[in-house]
């Protein structure tokens, strides 16, 4: 019985004639798979797009409609030398997850092998080895293999099996000088031993895998923190909704069903699946993951909604204008997903430098062998010269030189409270000579503030704070939130769209509209003085009192916008709140450059025009409409307060209220960076000058693992420096 696949549950019909699917892919490390993978799939006729996301571990297919089978990218992949599957983010994450506690279990291995070979490996460290007892050194050599052997074969996995899926291919990568060195020395140490020789390189073998495994393992933890996956949209879609298909009767039908021009219902608390226009009822609705305004817009007549908008009080009636994949929620899905794919694109020095290390160290050991050879030596010490140069040339300097600086700097920016979302974030917020502000959220505290509770009285301001308790509306939050109330009044109702009542001692309290509470008069009054704030009313009895409510600016934006223009960088402001809102926001900050009514395209398109300029551009917002943008600059930052897709999108998340960490994420990067060329220039110097000691036979195995060691050990103190930031001007 012949099995069938059948991957056309994951595909997806882009229109114009073009099929896309997703495919995760295990074992991409490197730019060269990059390439390697991209050029084997585009050679495939009818595929117009194959482009690897390394963040993920993800490519992206497209092809002419109908013309082929996606099983047959998965088994392209495999004669490629890579495993793949349809990409779904728990899996992925999962597969992740297992890579990174399985290199951690080999690095355990390697370490512990490592520090007990060397405690055998003394005497022949401190030259004593031709002072002992034949019988006695032939014991350590033979205790040294049954430590090292096994857990080479254990610990090396990691670099065995990409060496053997490069060669099964024909192919050559980093790992398979790494593996024919280890095995060498190995397989050297065991004849030695045989031969009752003096010394072994069981210890040279185990310590180069502890090296490269630390190596891997940093490099592995920091591709898990930069997984940008878009799952969390999932939480906003709703699946189905409820149409009208006649009078007086419901149904609710998938998303997919419905049409552009039917009438769908949304009831409170429900969550909008369509992008549409009100024409029956008056609500509330929370639209702030969509426009990232954080106050409840009015929803009646002529208003428009879009998916993923949350209704919270009246019931609704809404003409659908798009719905599935033409909503706004599904744009951003798809920016987003365009930008993270550009992104990913980007190659790092060491990355380059590693394509042309394989080739050239093998080249480098074999003329070594074959030139001592010819000069007469004996296939032995040629072969252990070859063995020397493959394992001090052994690229753990290179390995660790960007890791170690990475580690070490994003320690000391979680000091100075910053998370690291992406591994090639340092390299990239170095670099930054222009910041976009996101306003509302970003530049602006999350949370809503009373801005004149100065002026009310602490019995009124207690009391309105007890009942605000009983509403979900953010402005009575900001009430509850600054009177610091801690026990609700009972037996309070809420009217939708108007505030809470209730009875206190038999008179009865209102907190809401002005209206509602009768102090439209006193509203306007303080409304004229800051046509900026919102307003709720709090009535008890005759007496009335207005809140006035708004965003306060982070307490430290002006001083960080000062230093930033202190180290060169031009700032400006793009934002989807109101004009009036904005140009305040940049009066008091000194901004010149801003614009409002921006939509999450616009941000996009305003990012690209200044990197066709040059600029390198950091993008700092915090809504689910920066979202997208986040990801197409050339790095970007959200605060911890952040919607979790903008956190998950964004390289940086910063933490608290001040805006401080900005800068200071800044001064580590260019100090990190500076600190990471310095260490690629140490690399290629150690083996500008190893090289040719190694090739001239006057080091050993063991020397060599020795002077490896020596140049690892030289980066990763260096690195150390990384602690430390300092101002950099530019």
């Amino acid at each position: 019985m012949q099995a069938t696949r059948d991957f056309s549950h994951y595909v997806r019909d882009l229109g114009s004639g073009l099929s896309h699917i997703d495919l995760a892919v295990e074992g991409v490390s490197c730019a060269g798979c990059m390439s390697k993978i991209e050029r084997g799939l585009s050679a495939i006729p009818d595929v117009t797009l194959a482009r690897v996301n390394l963040t993920d571990r993800r490519v992206a297919l497209e092809w002419k409609q109908g013309a082929l089978d996606p099983a047959g990218f998965i088994d392209r992949l495999a004669e490629l030398g890579y495993r793949a599957y349809p990409f779904e983010t728990v899996r992925a994450e999962a597969v992740e997850a297992d890579n990174s506690r399985f290199l951690l279990r080999c690095l355990g291995v390697a370490a512990f092998a490592t520090m007990n070979v060397m405690m055998l490996s003394i005497p022949v460290w401190s030259g004593n080895a031709g002072d002992m007892i034949p019988e006695q050194r032939d014991f350590f050599h033979w205790l040294s293999a049954l430590i090292a052997l096994p857990a080479a074969a254990y610990a090396g996995q990691p670099f065995f099996r990409s060496a053997f899926r490069a060669l099964r291919t024909r192919n050559v990568n980093m790992d398979v000088p790494i593996s024919i060195g280890v095995a060498l020395a190995l397989a050297m140490s065991v004849v030695e031993t045989l031969r009752h020789a003096e010394h072994t390189y069981f210890d040279a073998a185990i310590m180069l895998l502890t090296f490269l495994l630390v190596g891997r393992y940093l490099d592995q933890s920091m591709r898990l923190k930069t997984r940008a996956f878009a799952g969390n949209l999932a939480a906003l879609k709703a699946e189905t909704a409820t149409r009208l298909v006649g009078v007086g009767e419901i149904c609710e039908v998938p998303v997919a069903a419905i049409q552009p021009g039917d009438i769908v219902l949304l009831r409170p608390g429900e969550r909008c699946a369509v992008d549409g226009t009100v024409i029956e009822g008056r609500s509330e609705i929370d639209q702030s993951l969509i426009t990232g305004e954080t106050l409840y817009a009015t929803a009646e007549h002529g208003t428009a909604v879009y998916a993923g908008s949350l209704n919270i009080s009246g019931t609704l009636r809404v003409r659908v204008s798009a719905a599935s994949e033409g909503t706004l929620l599904a744009e951003i899905t798809r920016l987003l997903d365009n930008a993270l794919q550009a992104r990913s694109r980007y190659v790092r020095l060491a990355d380059r430098a590693s394509r042309l290390y394989a080739p050239v160290v093998h080249a480098t050991a074999l003329l070594t062998i074959i030139g001592w050879a010819l000069m007469g030596a004996t296939w032995h010490d040629a072969i252990v010269t070859g063995i020397a140069v493959l394992i001090i040339t052994c690229p753990c300097a290179l390995g660790l030189a960007i890791p170690t600086v990475q580690t070490v700097a994003s320690g000391a920016m979680f000091r100075a409270g910053v998370l690291l979302n992406s591994g090639d974030s340092i390299e990239r917020l170095a670099e930054v000579d222009h910041i976009i502000f996101d306003k509302t959220g970003t530049l602006t505290l999350p949370e809503l503030d009373v801005v004149n509770s100065a002026s009310v009285p602490k019995d009124v301001f207690d009391l309105a704070g007890r009942l605000a308790l009983a509403s979900h509306h953010p402005v009575a939050a900001a009430v509850a939130r600054a009177s610091n109330a801690k026990s609700p009044l009972a037996g309070i109702v809420e009217l939708p769209g108007q505030g809470v009542r209730g009875l206190v001692d038999g008179e009865e309290v209102r907190l809401g509209r002005p209206s509602f509470c009768g102090a439209d008069e006193l509203a306007n009054e303080i409304l004229s003085l800051d046509p900026e704030v919102s307003v709720v009313a709090f009535r008890r009895g005759a007496a009335c009192h207005v809140f006035a409510v708004r965003q306060r600016v982070r307490p430290d934006a002006q001083t960080v916008v000062s230093s930033l223009r202190a180290r060169g960088i031009a700032i400006e402001i793009l934002s989807g709140d109101r004009e009036s809102a904005v140009r305040s926001a940049a009066e008091m900050l000194g901004i010149n450059e801003w614009r409002a009514g921006v939509t999450p395209a616009d941000k996009i398109a305003r990012i690209e025009d200044l990197k066709r300029l040059g600029f390198k551009v950091m993008m700092v917002g915090d809504g689910l409409n920066d979202a997208p943008a986040l990801a197409a600059a050339h790095v970007s930052m959200s605060p911890i307060s952040a919607a979790h897709l903008s956190q998950a999108t964004a390289d940086l998340v910063f933490l608290g209220k001040p805006l401080a960490p900005v800068v200071a994420a800044i001064d580590f990067s260019c100090k990190a960076l500076h600190l990471m060329r310095q260490n690629l220039w140490l690399a290629v110097g150690y083996n500008l000058l190893a090289v040719p000691i190694a090739v001239s036979g006057v080091v050993t195995p063991l020397i060599a693992a020795a002077a490896m060691s020596g140049s690892s050990l030289l980066v990763m103190l260096n690195a150390l420096r990384a602690r430390r930031g300092a101002h950099w001007r530019r």
